[in-house]
This record gives C-alpha cells, structure tokens and sequence, in this order.
C-alpha cells in the first residue's frame, strides 16, 4: 500500500491509496460511467474541498465506515451466495450447479433440522424433519457427494450450521480430502456462532461452556491449518428475525463477536491473526436508509473496538467483513410476488451498505424450500443490481448525506448505550474471589453476555420490540402491502417446492447401509478417543477428524459429547 502522511488531505490520502490499488491491477476493467455515458469518480466528498469528519472518513480509511477498500466495488464486486439446500445431498448438488452455473460466486449450505441438532437421520426425533428446512448430512459420506464435482479448493463453501458446526466442519474437511484438495487452501465461513442461539435461534446442544471449548479449539485449528477460512460467522441475521430492532441487532451481534474475540485472547491467539478469521451475517430489512447506516455503523463501532478496546493494530484486524441475507420475516403469503420487490429493495440497501457477500430470497420461501424457478429469480435480483443499476461505480454513494449520517451515528449510539448494560450486567454477574475480588476468568463483554443469556435479558429485549412491532402493525400504524393494506388481488397460488417423504425413507436406508459396511470397532475406538481427547485441555479437532475418517456419524459425536456434557435445558422465564 502506498504510504500515506496525517498532513495529507483525506482526499489526497484516499487517491493515494486508489492509485496503489490501480497500479496493482486491483481495479476491474469495466465500463464506470452512467447509463448515459457521464464519467463518475470512484468516491466522491465535499465539493468545497473541506475534510470529511473522521467518524466518516473515506473509503479504505479507518474507521471504515465507508467501505474496507479505497476502491469500494471497482475492485471486486460482492460475492453471490445463494443458501440453498434441500432434501438429500444429490438434490442439493444439483441445485448448486444451478448457481454456479447462472452466475452464483460461491455456495452457502442449509441443513434441515435434524443436522443442525446433530442428530441423524433415524434418530427417532428426526422422524418427518428430514430434508425439509435442508439437507439432510449424516456423514462424511453424505458431504462427499454434496460437493461431487464442485472443486472445493476453488470455491469458496459457507456453512449455516452451529451447535453441531466442528463435527460438520470436520467431515467438510474429509470431503476435500477425499477429492485431493490441499485442505491449507480452503476458503469460506463457518457459522459456529453459539450465543446467537441462546439469544434467539435455540439450536444449541450443550451449555455454552463446551460450546466455547469447541469454539476455541476451531479458531486455534483453522489459524495454525486453514488460515484463508473464517471459522466464525457472528450472526446478527437470526436476532432480527426472532423481532428485535435493528439497532438490537447490532449491538447483540457485535457483542456477541467481542465475546469471541476475548476466546481467541484468552487461548493466547495473536488478535493480529485470528480476528480476520471472524466474520459477520446480517440481516437487510425494509426500511432502506435504516439498514444502511447500520451497515455503515457496524463497520465504525467494529474497527474502533479491536483497535482501542483489544489492541488491534493492523487494518485487517479491524476489519469487518460480513455476508448480508434479505429479510426472510419480511417476505409474505399473501401476494408472494411483491416479494421480489421487498427483497430486491433489501439487496440493494446491503449493497449500498458495502456488504461483502450477499444472498437474496425467493419469493416463496415464506411457503416453502425455494423452487427452482424462484432461486433464478433471486439470483437474477443480484445481477440486476450489479450489471445494471451503476451502484458499484461509486464506494459509499451515500456517504456524506445529511440522513445517512444522522442515522449512522444514532444508530451507533444506541448500540453503546446497550454495550454498557451488557458490560455492568457482567460485573453483576462476577464471582467473588477469596479476597473479595472479581474473579476475571472470561472477558468483560463475554461475561455480560453469559448473564444476560442466563437472566433471559436477550430473549425478553427482543421479544418487547416484536411486541411493539406487532401492536403498530395491528393499529395499522405500519403498513404492509397485502396484509394490512392494499389487499385485493389477482395472484394466483404458486406452485411451491415439496420434498417428499421418500427422501427421509431413502436417506435412512442408505445410513443403515453405510453402518453395515464400516468398521464398527475403529468407530467406537475412535469416538472414544474424541472423548478422552474432550476431557483434557487439548484441541479436540484432530480427534473429530479421525472419528469421522472413520465414518462415525453426526448423531454418534454428538451423542457421545452429550453424554460427557449433558444437555442444556433453557430456563423457564414468565
């Protein structure tokens, strides 16, 4: 990077480093000019030549409110990730050739609820679950065909997945493995994150404790092996989506990754080296200047707290990166097809926003799994956006608007004010030492979060705002067309996705099948070993590996750290 002085002006600074940039060959070669054919500048701040306030700054530029890179989308333009998955792993294989076909940058998986249970496919409490919110992975068997002919060392793979996430993560590994990949080059996300599941989703296995072991093992694995995968994906998507605010969503998200990056720091990690491997996943909803600015906060608040708070020193590690998902609560029944307006609305606030990757939702997944037809239809909202609106011209379009501003510093301030209670929530929550002292075994934010988990704060924070939502809503106070508003209609029904019954018989047979043919002792040895290996303080991933190179299944780990952890049983909370 070329090197820059404080003397300079910020727009001195910023050209200096576009230059850099260029002269690397780290623009794109494409057409960036209007539809009209008027040349526009990459960024753009004050006509009258002023400085830009540092709280804003400009693209490239700490605290990065306007972007990572100086070069915002003329670099490269954000990934296409479409999540998708359903029924059996040959169904979702064909389906990602779809994409990647028709455009897609990379794949992001969803499993049904059996996996993201860490049960398998006969598991009793699997019965009528099996590949239907997902596919249905039971082994390393079933990911090795999920990813048959997609060249994993060259895409890049995500993962929504985080109760069971190390056990999944490890037979993604041996499924690279088994096609001869080199697994220090893999590259994608893992989701992993367990306080979001406590706070909103509910798709725990154990306590959060081991949760955090396992967590902390991951983030040593991949830092010291896979250093271009991010094993974590702090998720702000499924707080939104149980009700809370936005500036809720923030704040929890944010906290939620504090807490992880005080894990690394107390694994004796290098933050220099580790926080790059974290990775965000938000929510975009409706309201269009709103989820802006909090994409434009999230960067500030992220970069000013690893750099003075956790002593980040390196743009990298202060960087956030994160995917954005459009709002899945805000997609209706009701007239389906508005559906694509609502979510190409959401995709191009999460663009303006600087996202790094993004996925758009089909205008039936409110009814079911997506067809194919709407998949294409969901892809093609990103293409639009990308190929033909001129949105990638400009990094930051919006930055220096009076109301983008407003709102990116009041969204920001109120997600401070909910850090101080999650922080004074964890000096309550404190035990006492033998001198009347704090015991500080875990990190400040991370304590605040274990006490507001346990206190049921998140959950009733959250459940007040849907509330509040919900009454506006009733009242007619908020309006949503086709609901409450504007609801006469022509839509005819939409012929939706079904996954049959026969993918769980199938899939449960071909399990049965797979069992018969492994050597059921090297399982069981294996196993047993992840388990001694969990009753020590080493990493337990090399351990997993081996138990599923040897075929053991999804439900026989989990299975076996349930039995060593036990099951946590939320608390009753009136």
């Amino acid at each position: 990077m070329t090197q820059t002085t404080p003397e300079q002006s910020g727009a001195a600074r910023w050209q200096s480093r576009f230059d850099a940039a260029q002269a690397k060959g780290q623009v794109r070669d494409a057409d960036f000019t209007t539809l009209s054919g008027m040349e526009v500048d990459p960024a753009y701040g004050p006509a009258d030549g002023s400085e830009v306030p540092e709280r804003i700054g400009w693209p490239g530029e700490f605290p990065f409110t306007r972007g990572l890179y100086p070069t915002g989308y003329r670099g490269r333009t954000w990934t296409i990730r479409q999540f998708a998955g359903f029924g059996n792993a040959v169904q979702t294989n064909e389906r990602y050739k779809m994409i990647l076909e028709r455009g897609g940058g990379g794949l992001s998986v969803a499993f049904d609820m059996p996996t993201l249970m860490g049960r398998d496919s006969d598991d009793p409490m699997s019965l009528g679950e099996v590949g239907h919110c997902g596919v249905a992975i039971d082994s390393a068997a079933d990911m090795e065909v999920l990813f048959d002919d997609l060249p994993l060392e060259q895409i890049t793979t995500s993962m929504t997945i985080s109760g069971p996430a190390v056990p999944v993560f490890c037979m993604y590994l041996v499924a690279a493995e088994r096609q001869g990949v080199d697994l220090g080059v893999l590259n994608g996300t893992l989701q992993t994150d367990i306080f979001k599941e406590y706070i909103a989703q509910k798709e725990w296995l154990f306590a959060p404790e081991p949760h955090l072991r396992l967590i902390g093992d991951l983030m040593e694995y991949c830092a010291e092996n896979i250093p271009a995968y991010k094993p974590l994906s702090v998720s702000g998507y499924h707080i939104r989506e149980a009700g809370s605010t936005a500036a809720q969503e923030l704040a929890y998200t944010l906290a939620d990754g504090f807490g992880y990056v005080e894990l690394g720091l107390s694994r004796g990690l290098d933050i220099e080296k580790f926080a790059p491997g974290l990775s965000f996943f938000f929510d975009s909803h409706l309201d269009f200047f709103e989820e802006i600015a909090k994409f434009r906060a999230a960067r500030r608040i992220w970069a000013r707290w690893l750099r003075d708070v956790y002593g980040a020193k390196t743009d990298k590690a202060q960087w956030m990166r994160f995917h954005t998902q459009t709002a899945g609560v805000s997609l209706t029944a009701q007239q389906p097809y508005n559906n694509v307006v609502r979510t190409a609305v959401e995709a191009l606030a999460a663009v303006l926003g600087g996202t790094n990757s993004l996925h758009t939702n089909a205008l039936d997944e409110t009814l079911a799994l997506p067809s194919e037809q709407a998949a294409e239809i969901a892809l093609r909202t990103q293409q639009v956006i990308m190929e033909e609106t001129g949105v990638v011209n400009v990094a930051d379009p919006l930055g220096g608007s009076w109301y983008v501003e407003a709102l990116t510093d009041k969204i920001e301030a109120e997600a401070e004010a909910i850090f101080d209670k999650i922080k004074a929530m964890g000096e309550l929550g404190k035990p006492r030492n033998a001198e009347g002292g704090v015991d500080h075994e875990v990190g400040p934010m991370t304590s605040g979060i274990l006490r507001g988990i346990e206190d049921g704060w998140f959950m009733s924070e959250i459940a007040e705002a849907a509330f509040q939502y919900q009454v506006a809503l009733e009242k007619g106070d908020k309006k949503v067309v086709g609901v409450n508003c504007h609801t006469a209609s022509v839509t005819h029904e939409l012929e939706i996705l079904r996954v049959s019954h026969e993918v769980e018989r199938e899939q449960v047979a071909a399990l049965a099948d797979r069992k018969a043919a492994r050597d059921d002792a090297a399982v069981r040895a294996a196993v047993a070993r992840m388990v001694e290996v969990a009753r020590t303080d080493a990493n337990m991933v090399p351990a997993m590996l081996d138990a599923v190179r040897a075929e053991a299944t999804l439900g026989e780990i989990c299975d076996a750290l349930r039995d060593e952890w036990g099951v946590y049983r939320e608390p009753a909370r009136f």
